[in-house]
């Protein structure tokens, strides 16, 4: 009986060694044929997802420049005098470009789209904060203010701009 069972075990042990070695063989083998394949498709995906983001971000980068107050003052002339009429015409005008651009932000980074919306604020902002001086009375002299306080710093847009050249540059 013990030679039975010694015989049993002598080659049972090597079979159950080669059934794991197998067993975890295949279970490596498999494995990675799922990450090959997952990479594949995520590069086929990335591939053809690239001229949408990068489409997304050209367009960012356009309403930047039109929010920019330089260019939103000559782009944007008062229909009157008074200031507050102009002041709101331009602030409407920058949500109509920013509600233009709104599906844009599924195509960049969560970071990316909170900078173009600080840059969005921070023009409205800049707007409002000049228009509410006592010295300006007109739409005329609120364009003029606008222009001299862009004189001495950089566009609130600038910021999103530069964010958005390194987010693509790192796209590559």
């Amino acid at each position: 009986m013990e030679d039975q069972l010694l015989n049993l075990v002598m080659y049972a042990v090597p079979s159950l060694i080669v059934g794991s070695v197998a067993f975890l063989f295949f279970r490596e083998h498999i494995q990675n044929e799922d990450d090959r394949r997952k990479f594949i498709i995520h590069k086929q995906l990335q591939k053809e997802s690239l001229p949408q983001r990068l489409q997304a971000y050209e367009r960012l980068s356009l309403f930047l420049e039109r929010i920019n107050p330089n260019r939103l003052i000559l782009r944007i002339n008062p229909g009157a005098s008074n200031k507050n009429d102009y002041e709101m015409l331009l602030i409407n005008n920058i949500e109509q470009e920013f509600n233009h651009n709104l599906a844009q932000q599924i195509y960049v980074s969560d970071n990316c789209w909170s900078v173009i919306n600080a840059s969005k604020s921070a023009t409205v902002q800049l707007i409002r904060k000049i228009s509410m001086s006592d010295k300006i009375d007109s739409a005329e002299k609120l364009r003029e203010a606008i222009i001299t306080e862009m004189m001495d710093k950089a566009a609130p847009s600038n910021a999103g701009l530069s964010y958005i050249k390194k987010e693509v540059s790192e796209l590559w």
